[in-house]
């Protein structure tokens, strides 16, 4: 089932499976700013991420003596929301766990997920509600693709990525090797990265303390801000096509509260780099935000 909101500016269409954004259409400047979902290159459009980001070594983690298997990114991409409430600008979507997932995940949980318009803009706000009689350990991530170009009459190479970083705090870059996190160094100095067909050659760029990233072209004044102040990682990512040596006609912004298994990990949830903690009957809250120029 699909669900849209819309205001003056925007008209958003939302799956209530995944409760996945699946389109983003400006009403001014007519533009579509999703990627289609296209399986040749990447069939998902704007997955949410739980209640692991990434991958795990060996796709399997243990956690209180037992060993449990879970693949890449889990398994919220694909269960069936059911809407809580909805107005004409905003829509929030409810899935209760009630014992369907403790062979892969040890926790009974709800999520919700709340889709708020606010002029140009498209606010993101997800609730993790903790069912257990014990502390829950979990991450949670955003993987919206937009769709580039986004005008007829320009190429990817057109497009570069400008950085807002956390003031104060320390940028660290990240690289994946097999799927899995090692740290590269500092990063502080970074402010801008042109988009190149070669970028995502070696798999997706992931930092930390980053705080805002805008996607802008040099031919046009359009483009999408992604707003995710106090999250600790961001990845950036998009399909590389070996055959032709090109990059898919998207890119990914994602703000991720939770990162892949470092390559040393000891493989206990407990002890995940990255990974949150939520205590009995609590509620994690966060948001971010897209704007549509």
């Amino acid at each position: 089932m699909m669900i849209e909101i819309e205001n003056d500016w925007l008209k958003v269409g939302i799956a209530s499976n995944g409760a996945e954004v699946r389109s983003v259409k400006h009403k001014k400047n007519g533009l579509d700013y999703m990627w289609t979902g296209d399986s040749a290159y990447w069939g998902r459009v704007s997955p949410v991420l739980f209640p692991i980001v990434g991958r795990l070594k060996e796709d399997r983690y243990e956690l209180n003596g037992k060993v449990y298997e879970m693949s890449q990114h889990g398994f919220l991409r694909d269960v069936v929301f059911e809407v809580q409430e909805q107005t004409a600008v905003d829509v929030s979507f409810v899935f209760e766990s009630a014992g369907r997932y403790l062979d892969v995940y040890p926790y009974e949980f709800k999520a919700i997920i709340r889709y708020t318009l606010n002029e140009e803009s498209l606010v993101v706000q997800w609730e993790i509600v903790n069912e257990n009689k014990e502390e829950m350990y979990f991450s949670i991530g955003a993987h919206p693709a937009f769709r580039l170009p986004l005008l007829e009459n320009e190429t990817i190479e057109d497009y570069r990525l400008n950085f807002t970083p956390a003031e104060n705090t320390s940028v660290m870059e990240y690289e994946l090797k097999n799927s899995l996190i090692h740290e590269k160094g500092d990063a502080s100095d970074i402010s801008t990265i042109p988009l190149t067909h070669s970028l995502f050659e070696n798999d997706a760029l992931v930092y930390s303390n980053i705080d805002k990233i805008t996607l802008e072209s040099n031919q046009s004044s359009h483009g999408v801000e992604v707003m995710f102040e106090g999250f600790p990682f961001v990845g950036i990512w998009s399909k590389y096509i070996e055959a032709d040596h090109t990059m898919a006609p998207f890119v990914c912004i994602e703000p991720w509260y939770g990162i892949a298994d470092t390559s040393n990990t000891t493989g206990n949830l407990k002890e995940k780099f990255g990974v949150n903690v939520l205590e009995s009957g609590e509620t994690f809250r966060v948001e971010y935000k897209m704007k549509f120029k």
